[in-house]
């Protein structure tokens, strides 16, 4: 499909595959190979040998897991990777899956391991532990352990309670440690992976912002030719960055395309003329299409059905407005066939998108298109994180306002309402949501806060007072996270003097909230936004 095009392509400069053991932390062993300056891709433990090494793999990570190694149904690989030679590193569930697959053994030790563990190490000439400190403190997660180690191999760290802590058999280029090297609080992890990225299989430090980009303006220009091209404009890094990188590969065949969908925040049209339009040299085209969305949103409450018809209807607006400019432009003008989207590898995975990835929500623009599209989509970043978006944009020249700016959703407010959406209620959000900015703003917190969504639960009523006087009003939901790349999250401890700040000004000024509530769950089990 036209849409997996840059994935797939980005899979051309052999990527280190992260075969997903159902562990939380598979995305975040994606993300630390990216700042090992190598590509990486998440694909799941059902998929063949043959499926893997058709894609060219400069190594393989088995990641961590929930299960038991030994139990019936437990999360496998196919054995033949193996004996591929391609280099293979196990962490956690799949250090204990090599050793059962290649002739060691794995028990429930009747102990369990925990969070910061000291490891020791056992032998002097380790690759992977290189010349790290004989004793580290290492990131465990784990009830059961390696018993003995494979033939052929090494045992290199143990701790009190696991003595086959790490292995490695250097001959096969296979290595694996209990621990989570890709976890912060891992004293050598991120040191420990960069060995076996460069050190074992040999891998240059070429995934940069610039080889991305002199990569993707390649693709683009193969893809577009001399075709005109719209991009779907909403003023974050995510869609301006796509439009920068669109725009350096074809300049004024890019026209982008500002849908106020009637979702937005207060300002929110203002900004992007000033910051983007103005700043970046590129043609932005706004369009009124409130009423469009609020029509078709009305009586929805349900989130996915809400995710969907936003999608729909942003590409019926995209029509629109291509219909719009070739009329404009003239028989001569040519058609435009080809639409840009700031689509990640988060919304791709989260959408169910990935290889064999669950469907935790379809994002408007993966799980909620319409299947009768009429454009071929453009998706530079398709295959990227969030924070590596970022630079890109920054070498692009995108203003920092812009880069910084914390992620919105493409659905808007639609999604920060729980509840059917209408005009009065899309007014009270954005009138807490603006004192929330400017709070934090004020405190200097946009750039230590990933993304504070603030969340009308219009549904929810509860008794307050107010000027001596009882009322029955809305609560407002504050959901400050810090996060790397949306893949996971914490929720951000914000002080308390600026929460009772915010509190204040919400209920002493905006109509219909009593009460303001503060989110403290992470993700997961909890996602960033509520739908």
């Amino acid at each position: 499909m036209n849409n997996e095009r840059n994935t797939e392509r980005a899979a051309t400069v052999h990527p280190v595959l992260v075969v997903d053991m159902g562990a939380q932390y598979a995305q975040l062993i994606a993300r630390r190979v990216r700042e090992a300056h190598a590509y990486s891709e998440i694909v799941p433990h059902s998929m063949s040998a043959t499926e893997m090494l058709a894609k060219k793999p400069a190594a393989i990570i088995l990641s961590g897991g929930p299960a038991s190694v030994y139990e019936e149904g437990a999360p496998g690989v196919d054995p033949q990777i193996f004996d591929a030679g391609i280099p293979i590193f196990g962490i956690c569930y799949g250090f204990q899956l090599m050793a059962r697959a290649l002739g060691g053994t794995v028990g429930r030790t009747g102990t369990r391991e925990y969070g910061h563990t000291t490891a020791r190490a056992t032998e002097t000439s380790s690759v992977i532990l290189g010349d790290d400190a004989d004793e580290q403190t290492v990131w465990m997660s784990h009830g059961d352990a390696v018993e003995t180690a494979p033939d052929g191999f090494v045992v290199t760290a143990s701790t009190d309670e696991t003595p086959v802590a790490a292995f490695e058999n250097v001959e096969r280029g296979l290595y694996g440690v209990q621990w989570h090297p890709e976890v912060h609080h891992c004293q050598f992890g991120q040191a420990q992976l960069e060995r076996f990225l460069h050190q074992v299989a040999g891998l240059t430090r070429n995934w940069t912002a610039s080889s991305i980009i002199d990569d993707q303006v390649a693709r683009i220009r193969e893809q577009v030719g001399d075709a005109r091209v719209i991009c779907g404009l909403s003023g974050g890094v995510d869609s301006s960055v796509a439009a920068a990188l669109v725009h350096r590969a074809v300049g004024d065949q890019l026209t982008c395309i500002f849908v106020d969908h009637g979702l937005l925040r207060a300002g929110e049209r203002e900004q992007v003329e000033r910051d983007y339009a103005e700043s970046m040299g590129i043609r932005v085209v706004s369009v009124d299409e409130s009423d469009r969305f609020l029509n078709a949103l009305q009586g929805v409450c349900e989130p996915e059905t809400k995710r969907k018809i936003i999608g729909r209807e942003f590409i019926r607006s995209f029509e629109a407005a291509q219909r719009a400019l070739v009329e404009e432009a003239g028989r001569d003008g040519g058609e435009i066939k080809f639409l840009v989207q700031g689509t990640l590898y988060p919304d791709v995975v989260e959408s169910g998108g990935g290889d064999g990835a669950a469907n935790i929500k379809s994002h408007h623009n993966v799980g909620g298109l319409p299947e009768d599209l009429e454009f071929e989509l453009v998706e530079p970043l398709r295959a990227l994180f969030k924070d590596e978006v970022r630079q890109i944009g920054l070498e692009l020249g995108v203003p920092e306002s812009i880069v910084w700016r914390q992620p919105f959703p493409g659905p808007g407010l639609g999604i920060r309402i729980i509840g059917e959406v209408t005009r009065q209620r899309l007014e009270i959000l954005r009138a807490a949501d603006l004192i929330v900015r400017e709070e934090l703003t004020a405190a200097g917190l946009d750039r230590e806060i990933w993304q504070c969504p603030v969340v009308l639960l219009a549904d929810v009523r509860s008794v307050g007072v107010q000027g001596d006087g009882r009322t029955y009003g809305h609560p407002i939901v504050l959901r400050p996270v810090s996060s790397e790349d949306a893949m996971t999250a914490d929720w951000s401890r914000v002080s308390f003097d600026v929460l009772a700040r915010i509190s204040n000004r919400i209920t002493n000024s905006v109509e219909d909230v009593n009460r303001v509530v503060l989110d403290i769950t992470s993700k997961p089990p909890a996602t960033i936004e509520w739908e």
